[in-house]
């Protein structure tokens, strides 16, 4: 393996010896981890020490209008959120061990809408989206908050959208890196028609894996839910990561809801 020296100085006794450091010359993959509207950070860091334990360097952080920035949740809008994902995937990929190359994005309900767009903006290696929300396309530049007022999300998430005519989706139809979904079964803010509008609209990724996490809602109000998600994102990675290192493409087809639990999940993250 490749390796990189770097000379130094070792202090000893008041007196300096001269020592040269050597460490592999490689880079890393980095994980960017995208919360839902109303969520923080807080709710990845356990999951991304688990994946960063893989191998990789995870960055999670808030959306503007959450946590220590929430006076702005009323004001911020899909713009602002969607440049705030780009500052962080920026600030992740200058990080000189991360491979560039090798970035996952991981997003939740609003966060997963976010992260879809991103793939159109900058380059995603990896793709999970775990409930992806969709909004229409009009009122961009307005308040977030305002959008469950002027747009009718319930009867749009239950209808049939082509991917042509919302933002999200056609940049699920432009990627073709790998893709993970995952849908609640008793999901009432994201409807399964929402997750069917993500699935179909993904017509050209590397690989497709679909996965739905039983009697489990939007929030993943109980700790078994967290748990099965927290398995089958880190189950999922595992396999991205090590095809990866060792030069194979992931599998090609399409993997429907079977086996959607874990079948030793990890701790609660």
């Amino acid at each position: 393996m490749p390796t990189r020296e770097s000379n130094l100085d070792i202090h000893v006794q008041g007196e300096q010896i001269a020592g040269t450091l050597l460490t592999p010359n490689v880079l890393i993959p980095g994980v960017l981890f995208v919360h839902g509207w109303g969520g923080s950070q807080e709710q990845y860091v356990a999951r991304a020490k688990e994946i960063a334990a893989l191998g990789c360097i995870c960055l999670t952080f808030d959306l503007r209008g959450h946590a220590g920035t929430h006076v702005q949740q009323e004001s911020v809008s899909r713009e602002d959120n969607l440049h705030d994902v780009l500052a962080a995937y920026d600030m992740l990929a200058s990080q000189p061990s991360v491979d560039p190359n090798a970035i996952a994005v991981v997003g939740s309900s609003y966060g997963g809408y976010l992260a879809a767009i991103l793939t159109t903006m900058r380059r995603v290696e990896w793709l999970a989206l775990r409930v992806p929300a969709l909004y229409m396309d009009s009122g961009w530049e307005l308040p977030k908050q305002q959008l469950h007022q002027d747009q009718d999300l319930d009867t749009y998430r239950k209808s049939l959208i082509p991917a042509a005519e919302n933002r999200a989706l056609r940049a699920c139809a432009a990627y073709r890196g790998d893709v993970l979904i995952i849908e609640s079964e008793l999901d009432n803010t994201v409807p399964h028609e929402v997750i069917a509008n993500y699935l179909e609209a993904c017509i050209k990724p590397r690989s497709l894996t679909y996965r739905v996490i039983q009697d489990a809602d939007h929030g993943l109000s109980e700790e078994s839910m967290q748990r099965a998600y927290t398995g089958l994102l880190v189950k999922w990675m595992t396999e991205m990561i090590l095809g990866s290192r060792e030069g194979n493409d992931a599998p090609r087809s399409v993997s429907g809801p079977g086996s959607v639990l874990p079948e030793s999940p990890p701790r609660p993250g």
